[in-house]
């Protein structure tokens, strides 16, 4: 497990705790991503983590791409 110091430099930088973290890594653990429903709730984690909001459209395109396997490597390439 890592070191909780770094769990409290992430938090000091973004507000967002160690619970919130590890939770979403299980779901990305555990998940099945070629569920929509899984990759939805892990968007709109994201989303509340950043404080970004993502439109409807958006997450539909980001759903059709994670279930297609057609995420490049670099996700900035997504958009």
């Amino acid at each position: 497990m890592l070191d909780d110091s770094l769990f409290k430099k992430v938090y000091k930088k973004t507000k967002v705790d160690k619970a919130t973290i590890v939770s979403l890594a299980e779901k990305l653990q555990q998940g099945n991503m070629k569920d929509k429903e899984t990759i939805l709730e892990v968007i709109d984690t994201l989303s509340k983590m950043t404080g970004k909001k993502v439109s409807p459209e958006l997450k539909e395109k980001i759903v059709k791409k994670v279930v297609s396997d057609d995420v490049p490597s670099n996700v900035s390439d997504m958009f």
